[in-house]
């Protein structure tokens, strides 16, 4: 292991990328970075986080922050409970904890989403402790080093990674072992195409020799992809675009929308658009004209989302009666920019705002 790790640490001195939260590796810092980094690409967490930061540049700023200011600041990053649980980690850090992520692991775990990995993440990245960090990257690297036959997500796989990361790391300078052996996976040792011509272990690597480095790492079976199909109203009236923001504890839970919702089988989009809106708000309205079918994926789901411009019945009650909202509010189009919302909702108000095509009697 001491030679496979002089070769890691020699790639990532002279290929280390210059990511923001590397500049001083504050603790803070380095929470945000992998919270943001889970289900997304690095190179957009950094837009992400730099943009963040300056707005929300320590624990205490963070604490104080308006839910809505912090819901906008993290739109476009998906996930949404994430946010919600950075949020309400800052305010307990700051009344139990002084404002500072505390450098026990037991602690960490007591911290809204904050699990298992990303504790290891911050001990090691943000404080340098000796905690070994196992993620896909890491995974696919020992397996393709040892050509391990078990799957990497089996009970055994993943106590054999484990063990192989930990004895991989140098306890005088954790952070730089994790952090060289994660990106050497996301950059050398990749999933699809992996530099294998080039890469300082092929020498040492049993997959290489063996020509079984497609083979490897082992999967268990993937989850099938699942489609939603979902339908909602743009509710324009007197200038104004009807939107509404979901129950706390709903999924999205905070973030604003059109109203609609899931369609039944074999109900048409249209159709359902209307019930969903009578029963969220008890409004009956009328189809004007569609709008535009976007999709999004969230988990196992792929979900296509098809609106429609509405307009609401003659002798309606002027106010909705909220059936799953905690709000609404009747905005301007270029106010629709200033809420958070998900992914197929916000696709929705960016062509809105792009092409804002109504129906000439709205």
């Amino acid at each position: 292991m001491d030679s496979v790790r002089a070769r890691v640490l020699d790639w990532f001195a002279h290929c280390k990328r210059p990511l923001p939260w590397r500049q001083d590796y504050l603790p803070y810092a380095v929470w945000i970075a992998e919270i943001m980094g889970q289900q997304t690409q690095l190179e957009r967490v950094a837009e992400y986080f730099t943009r963040w930061m300056g707005q929300f540049p320590d624990i205490a700023t963070l604490a104080s922050a308006p839910e809505q200011a912090v819901l906008k600041s993290w739109e476009g990053l998906g996930y949404y409970s994430r946010a919600h649980n950075i949020r309400r980690t800052a305010k307990m850090l700051v009344d139990e904890y002084g404002g500072q992520l505390p450098q026990d692991k037991k602690a960490l775990l007591t911290l809204p989403g904050i699990g298992p990995y990303t504790a290891a993440a911050i001990l090691s990245i943000g404080f340098n402790q000796a905690a070994p960090l196992v993620d896909a990257n890491v995974e696919r690297i020992f397996a393709r080093l040892l050509d391990l036959e078990e799957p990497v997500k089996s009970a055994a796989g993943k106590q054999r990674t484990q063990e192989l990361a930990a004895c991989f790391l140098d306890p005088h300078a954790a952070r730089t072992c994790n952090e060289a052996l994660m990106e050497f996976g996301e950059r050398v040792c990749t999933p699809k195409r992996p530099l294998c011509g080039k890469c300082p272990l092929n020498g040492l690597c049993l997959a290489f020799r063996r020509d079984t480095v497609a083979m490897r790492p082992v999967l268990l079976g993937r989850p099938q992809r699942l489609d939603l199909f979902m339908a909602c109203g743009i509710i324009r009236q007197n200038g104004l675009f009807y939107i509404q923001q979901r129950l706390q504890n709903d999924i999205w839970g905070g973030l604003w929308e059109f109203p609609g919702g899931k369609m039944e089988n074999g109900e048409l989009p249209e159709d359902a658009a209307i019930r969903e809106i009578l029963e969220e708000t008890g409004w009956q309205v009328r189809i004007d004209a569609p709008f535009r079918s976007v999709v999004h994926h969230y988990t196992r789901y792929r979900v296509t989302l098809h609106s429609f411009f509405c307009t609401i019945a003659a002798g309606q009650r002027a106010e909705p009666c909220l059936a799953a909202a905690s709000q609404y509010a009747w905005v301007e189009a270029q106010a629709l920019a200033r809420y958070p919302y998900p992914s197929g909702h916000r696709q929705l108000v960016a062509a809105l705002l792009k092409s804002p095509v109504f129906p000439a009697h709205l």
